[in-house]
């Protein structure tokens, strides 16, 4: 008896110590398993590919974000729509607490933040006759941030003071303050929404069914970008009022998604009709002139503008004058939102393959004069207008249909045209 006490206490002494070698493996496995998430949440092998020879080298992000830019150039510049150029946009970003996971480092909410800072920015560089508005979604509420406006600053700055995320998330609250705020522009403006969701529910007091149809009938377009799955209301949503509905997968895929409502989507076609809109262009106020600013209520000191109408002080433009009512702009403006009546045709790829004579292809791009070769005077990747046939470089294709809106090969052609007919 003695003998088998202590052999069973002695197994049981050694499963007691199988179990602590059990636990340390395990401790350790964990602190492993963490120790490569950090690799594997970067995933870097991504960002390798593999050469002619077998060597492993970096993957040419120039290449990739120029294919990303054409694709979304071909979705924006469609020949034969009519596009909104005064547009009324409300961005509802949800800082539920989904806003608070990891999965997108450092979390959502900063992720989504940053993308809605690079957006504000975008949005009224392509749009600048247009105003944009804040609104969150927390606590089972809807929140306006800040009101329709066009200064990217304040937007920005209004934002980063209220980066807090609490409960959950209320879709149908939201839509309906996005409704009650939009109601009120004029009729010849676009109304948008662009919804940021990161929950996976939606905490709804009533029948979120009916005030789809309410923001549908009165003409507001929803866009969401999911950052978490597919969501079967939110993709109804964006069906029945005509908006796009995508989830992200990363936060590169979360930048394309976004930056893709920058510009302007075919207009509604009860808004695709003319309309003659009353516009006045300020005249820039004297620096050393006190005056009460109608847009802040208080004294400012040099600076502004003065409304040609009722000739009330304004601080920036474009803006709507707080007393008279009337859409103050200024020629830039005006300016640069003509290019998305007539854009750019996007210029089309060229291979060498597919030429086969890459000896005819020229050796230096038409804009900036750079080499189109690569090392051992390779033909590089390059485009080519349809019109002028010229050849570009991938750099300057962006410039010239981001920020040129005009084709440096076109122009040249017809100002040599202009001169030839004036010497005869």
């Amino acid at each position: 008896m003695m003998n088998r006490d202590i052999n069973g206490e002695g197994r049981k002494l050694n499963r007691g110590e199988e179990e602590e070698e059990e636990d340390e493996d395990e401790e350790s496995g964990r602190g492993r398993d963490a120790w490569e998430r950090a690799y594997a949440d970067e995933r870097s092998w991504e960002s390798l590919q593999e050469d002619e020879s077998g060597l492993l080298r970096p993957i040419d992000n120039k290449a990739l974000h120029h294919a990303q830019y054409r694709r979304r150039l071909r979705t924006a510049t469609t020949a034969g729509i009519q596009k909104g150029l005064i547009r009324y946009l409300y961005i509802v970003i949800d800082l539920s607490r989904a806003a608070g996971e990891m999965d997108y480092k450092p979390s959502r909410m900063v992720v989504v933040a940053r993308q809605v800072e690079a957006f504000i920015r975008e949005f009224f560089d392509q749009n600048p006759l247009s105003q944009i508005g804040l609104v969150t979604l927390k606590d089972g509420v809807a929140q306006c941030l800040t009101d329709l406006g066009g200064s990217p600053e304040s937007h920005i700055k209004a934002l980063m003071g209220k980066l807090e995320c609490s409960g959950d998330s209320s879709l149908q609250n939201g839509l309906d303050l996005v409704h009650d705020l939009l109601n009120q522009i004029p009729s010849y403006g676009h109304r948008e929404v662009l919804i940021l969701y990161s929950a996976l529910s939606t905490c709804d007091p009533g029948d979120i069914m009916e005030t789809i149809q309410k923001c549908k009938g009165a003409k507001i377009r929803c866009s969401i970008v999911g950052l978490s799955a597919e969501l079967y209301i939110c993709k109804y949503l964006c069906q029945e009022t005509g908006g796009l509905y995508s989830v992200a997968l990363d936060e590169p895929h979360l930048k394309e998604l976004v930056l893709e409502h920058a510009p302007p989507p075919p207009a509604i076609a009860e808004f695709a009709i003319a309309n003659l809109i009353k516009m006045g262009f300020p005249q820039r106020a004297a620096e050393g002139v006190i005056s009460i600013c109608s847009c802040h209520k208080e004294a400012k000191f040099g600076g502004g503008y003065t409304c040609p109408r009722c000739k009330a002080r304004v601080c920036e433009l474009p803006t709507e004058c707080r007393i008279c009512g009337l859409t103050l702009v200024s020629s830039p403006h005006l300016a640069r939102s003509y290019h998305h009546l007539f854009p750019i045709t996007p210029f089309d790829d060229v291979s060498p393959s597919i030429t086969n004579i890459p000896q005819k292809l020229p050796k230096s791009c038409f804009g900036c004069q750079q080499s189109l070769l690569n090392p051992g005077n390779l033909p590089g990747p390059c485009v080519a207008c349809p019109k002028c046939k010229q050849h570009f470089c991938l750099d300057c294709d962006i410039y010239i249909h981001e920020s040129l809106q005009n084709c440096p090969g076109c122009e040249s052609f017809k100002q040599s045209n202009s001169v030839t007919n004036m010497e005869e």
